[in-house]
């Protein structure tokens, strides 16, 4: 692979002591009123804004620049309903002596089950896939690097940028999620991450009435 050009850094804008801490808090306070949320409405969202989202999920650093990420956007209602139809399959059996009994104790509190109508009403699923090597136009495999930290990150990003833009996520895991590889035409060398659910929230919607740890108990300072 030929070295990378290397150009001077022109997009780094530092901002004042005070800016800085006023931003940082600022982005502390947007990021708190972020919920994961069930109950969906069926409100369409612009096509555009979700487009935005990913190609801001799609700066996220990664191993080697090989954006080994791949976002299966999905609206087609029929689409939808085989998604929940095969995850509710995988669900029933995760609720019914799949999962080992801590992991169902520690899921009890917040009253999830194996229904998920959230995949059908809601207006938009973002299947992401980790790309565990790329096929380059001659057949030959590359292999990517980082992979699961790479789309972790992205992720991440894609659920801030979406809640940046005024709407809601659930992150749905069903497990295994192999089933989406042949629904959504996929091909083996990319594994399902996860399922986010993206939507505005229904009315009367509610969630956990639940906290986040604070400063001393996430983080160490060595100073």
């Amino acid at each position: 692979m030929p070295r990378a050009e290397f150009v001077p850094l022109s997009t780094y804008r530092e901002l004042p002591e005070e800016e800085m801490r006023r931003s940082a808090h600022a982005f502390l306070e947007t990021m708190r009123r972020r919920r994961t949320v069930r109950e969906f409405s069926d409100r369409p969202v612009p096509r555009g804004v979700v487009e935005d989202c990913l190609l801001a999920a799609g700066t996220a650093p990664n191993g080697a620049n090989r954006q080994p990420w791949r976002f299966v956007v999905i609206s087609d209602p029929a689409i939808k309903a085989k998604i929940r139809t095969e995850a509710e399959i995988e669900e029933k059996e995760f609720y019914s002596g799949k999962a080992p009994p801590e992991w169902i104790e520690a899921l009890e509190h917040l009253g999830t089950d194996e229904h998920k109508p959230f995949l059908e009403r809601a207006p938009w699923l973002i299947a992401i896939f980790a790309e565990s090597y790329e096929v380059l136009a001659d057949g030959t495999k590359a292999k990517n690097y980082y992979v699961t930290e790479s789309v972790g990150i992205a992720t991440g990003m894609l659920i801030t940028a979406l809640h940046h833009a005024g709407l809601v996520t659930l992150t749905h895991t069903p497990s295994p999620m192999k089933f989406l590889n042949g629904l959504l035409g996929r091909p083996s060398n990319e594994r399902p991450f996860l399922i986010l659910v993206v939507g505005y929230p229904d009315e009367g919607a509610t969630v956990p009435d639940i906290t986040k740890k604070p400063i001393e108990d996430i983080a160490i300072f060595v100073e």
